[in-house]
């Protein structure tokens, strides 16, 4: 019996010391003064001990050290602090995409570039003054494929700018290789007008349309979807959180501050919960967002393959060579298709010479091209190293809205076990973790959220990021439909070919009246960009170009 009153002493003993402990601690509010102080907040807000809690919004209502005021200033704290570690988060990845942006655009356009001087030296080395004298053509080509990445069918129209380039071309060289008979706008004219059809230049213009087409398109819609990842990010990042997040996170954070207990850190679960109702909105991004990023992986792939840009470009210069030569070669049958369906043209009278057809014809030979002399890689990289470094951050960016209370609730945010914060006291949180996302939000413990007001920023970004993912999967099938009517070719292995006709697919020949004098076709009025007026320009350049080349032939050889 003595033994037994022992035991009770004892343990009435330790119970008394714990509520003096405490009571001392809420009666002694310095640890509170030191910590509210550290936050920059004036240490004279705190009062010396605790008081009556019951004024108080937010946290617990009993013996407090905590004011009205303080409950404020903590609120206004709390909500700094919780949104703190999502935007260090969502700047870290506009940042790495910024940068991936920077780096793919860069090398597009110094590939470009290099690819024109690349051209320029090979031809000025291959066909002399010819080229020299026509340089404005293939400059004018670079400036048109230099738009076209930057803005799009908007600025140029590929096909087009393509179709006028080759008529350009042929009715220049066709003035060559006829250098002893006169032509007349209007004959040029019938001469490109059947570009297509007279193939002068085999099927280079054809492939290099697939080509450009795809290799175009995909890149300038990687780089646009490279672009609009950290305009989506900062857009999200920039939503306020709603007065019912703002509430919770002060309870989460600093409501121990109010019981004395400045060091004490919430339970994980109770913080997901309260992150996961804060983000709601956010949340809901997630799915537009991974099917946005898995189109851009997709495109990526297609850019180290079949869209390669940089295996377009770096050879241009050769396979533009390579149809001049064929041109050449087959200049006798093209002239004579030309004479059957556009007429006999006049002979050049200043050019009555004895010299024959072979004499004054078009003498510049191919020569083949070093690839040593080439220019070094672009932007001091190559296009598979840009992709393979880039596909590693947009596979790490998956997810990244859904997961974003795992990642702000973990580590020295957090406690854990039981010995945490639990909203109300130090004990374990007992509360179902709830999901991700709006529609979960209506049986969130911690944080009041209207499940039927989604918010109109996130919502408008979501539509944005559905749309550029349909330009993407677009582009990955070689098609562009950023622009509307902007019909720059499509998918398959025939796809982007230079005739989309039905004729095309018909005797390749043409059909001509059989009239020896001159056709005259309607003519463009002065001024259209009719592919005969801009070639009848240096009609009389070329003319003598290719007299002086016919004197200088023997002599050259």
């Amino acid at each position: 019996m003595k033994t037994l009153l022992v035991l009770c002493v004892v343990c009435t003993l330790v119970v008394f010391s714990v509520s003096m402990t405490a009571e001392q601690k809420l009666k002694n509010c310095n640890e509170v003064r030191a910590a509210y102080s550290s936050k920059g907040f004036n240490v004279n807000d705190v009062p010396n001990k605790g008081v009556n809690g019951a004024p108080l919004k937010v946290c617990p209502q009993g013996f407090s050290c905590c004011t009205v005021e303080m409950e404020e200033k903590l609120s206004q704290q709390s909500h700094t602090e919780i949104k703190a570690p999502v935007s260090r988060l969502s700047t870290n990845l506009q940042s790495t995409f910024r940068q991936r942006h920077d780096h793919f655009d860069k090398f597009f356009r110094e590939l470009l570039k290099n690819a024109e001087v690349s051209l320029h030296n090979m031809f000025v080395r291959t066909y002399g003054m010819m080229y020299v004298q026509n340089a404005e053509l293939f400059k004018n080509f670079f400036e048109a494929l230099t738009r076209y990445y930057v803005s799009g069918g908007a600025a140029v129209n590929l096909d087009s700018m393509l179709s006028d380039f080759w008529a350009d071309l042929l009715e220049r060289m066709f003035r060559l290789v006829n250098v002893q008979y006169d032509f007349s706008d209007a004959y040029m004219e019938c001469v490109s007008r059947h570009t297509e059809q007279l193939q002068p230049f085999g099927d280079v213009p054809r492939k290099l349309r697939i080509q450009l087409t795809r290799a175009f398109v995909a890149a300038r819609t990687f780089v646009r979807g490279l672009t609009l990842m950290p305009e989506v990010v900062n857009k999200v990042s920039m939503v306020s959180a709603s007065p019912s997040c703002v509430r919770a996170s002060m309870k989460m954070l600093y409501c121990p501050y109010c019981s004395g207990q400045v060091a004490l850190k919430p339970c994980q679960n109770y913080c997901l919960n309260v992150l996961r109702g804060c983000l709601a909105n956010q949340a809901d991004l997630d799915t537009e967002w991974n099917n946005f990023l898995d189109a851009m992986l997709s495109l990526a792939e297609r850019l180290e393959g079949p869209f390669n840009f940089e295996s377009v470009m770096d050879p241009i210069d050769v396979k533009i060579s390579e149809a001049i030569m064929n041109m050449q070669e087959n200049s006798m049958q093209v002239s004579q298709k030309v004479f059957q369906g556009c007429g006999q043209p006049k002979p050049n009278k200043a050019l009555r010479s004895k010299r024959s057809m072979k004499d004054t014809g078009f003498n510049g030979r191919f020569r083949p091209y070093s690839p040593d002399a080439r220019p070094t890689t672009a932007a001091g990289t190559s296009l598979d190293r840009l992709t393979t470094d880039v596909k590693k951050k947009l596979k790490h960016a998956k997810k990244f809205w859904s997961t974003l209370p795992e990642t702000v609730c973990a580590g020295e945010r957090i406690a854990p076990g039981d010995e945490c914060w639990n909203g109300t006291a130090k004990s374990r949180y007992e509360s179902v973790v709830i999901g991700n996302g709006l529609a979960n939000q209506v049986s969130n413990p911690d944080v009041d959220v209207d499940i039927t007001k989604p918010d109109i920023v996130i919502r408008s970004q979501i539509a944005v990021l559905k749309e550029m993912t349909s330009w993407l999967k677009a582009a990955h099938s070689g098609n562009d439909i950023s622009i509307e009517n902007d019909d720059v070719g499509s998918g398959g292995e025939e796809s982007g070919s230079g005739c989309d006709s039905p004729s095309c697919n018909t005797d390749r020949d043409m059909y001509f009246s059989t009239t020896q004098s001159p056709v005259n076709p309607k003519i463009d009025s002065v001024g259209s960009p009719s592919a005969g007026g801009v070639a009848s320009q240096g009609s009389m350049a070329l003319a003598l170009c290719g007299l002086a080349l016919a004197l200088l032939a023997p002599h050259l050889r």
